[in-house]
């Protein structure tokens, strides 16, 4: 529940930011009438992410044993990649996102309806898919009950809320903090998906060391199960291999990350 419910709070406000961001400035630039071209395009990529979430979903209830494992070992590996492509892209854009968003509409909004359209699909459709593929594969490492379906419901509500009152500056929230803290947070649970990758590319046959247990807590209880699974994505039960690529990707991820950024010395 933990997992999917940050997931979703995260992905779900960076989607809504860039709504409103798009919405705030046709706004301002007295063009409401474009509103409903963008609102169609937001639809659009929605849409297409639920059915991205549901292709996935499918495919893997109609593989064979082995191709299933194969499968959810690659959606997995793919997640964690552009996971972890986008934390630090939105690092690194955050300050400039906004008047990359308001210059692709105002360069679409002459070129009529269709162009309005892709241009609010595509800077939505980014997140959407992500989130889509991102929330697959941690379902894939978490507890099968109902609550992760909660965490994530939970969270785009939470997500979608926070976005209303951001726009109609209801509340102020440090949104650079906000960020930071929830990219550290997508950041491990990526190395849970990670972990899970490798277990299934190993039950494949595709990678050694199995049956090489680091732990295996067989009478393990729940509880623990589920809050180890719900918050890190590991197992009660670790392969060692698996356990040296989950630290390393933390170690090595969250250091590339947290880094201070370098200052850009100007010669005079």
């Amino acid at each position: 529940m933990y997992s999917t419910f940050l997931i979703a709070l995260r992905e779900g406000l960076e989607a809504a930011l860039i709504i409103g961001i798009l919405v705030a400035y046709l706004v301002r630039s007295n063009q409401r009438k474009a509103l409903p071209n963008l609102w169609a395009g937001v639809a659009i990529a929605i849409t297409a992410s639920l059915a991205f979430g549901a292709f996935l979903t499918f495919t893997s209830t109609q593989l064979s044993e082995a191709g299933e494992q194969i499968f959810a070992g690659t959606t997995s590996l793919v997640a964690v990649i552009l996971v972890t492509y986008m934390v630090f892209w939105m690092k690194r854009m955050a300050r400039g996102l906004k008047n990359e968003l308001q210059s692709k509409v105002e360069d679409a909004i002459p070129l009529g309806k269709i162009a309005l359209i892709s241009a609010s699909f595509f800077a939505v459709a980014r997140e959407g898919l992500e989130t889509a593929l991102f929330i697959f594969s941690n379902f894939k490492t978490i507890s099968t009950d109902s609550s992760p379906v909660i965490g994530l419901v939970l969270g785009l509500a939470a997500a979608v809320g926070l976005g209303i009152a951001i726009y109609k500056q209801s509340i102020k929230i440090n949104l650079g903090k906000f960020f930071t803290i929830t990219g550290i947070a997508l950041i491990v649970i990526a190395g849970g998906v990670l972990s899970y990758a490798v277990h299934e590319f190993q039950e494949f046959g595709a990678l050694p060391g199995e049956d090489a247990y680091a732990w295996n807590w067989v009478n393990a209880n729940p509880t623990i199960t589920t809050l180890l699974s719900g918050t890190v994505g590991i197992s009660t039960t670790i392969s060692w291999l698996q356990l040296v690529i989950w630290a390393a990707y933390l170690t090595f991820t969250l250091r590339a990350y947290l880094a201070p950024k370098k200052a850009v010395l100007v010669n005079s």
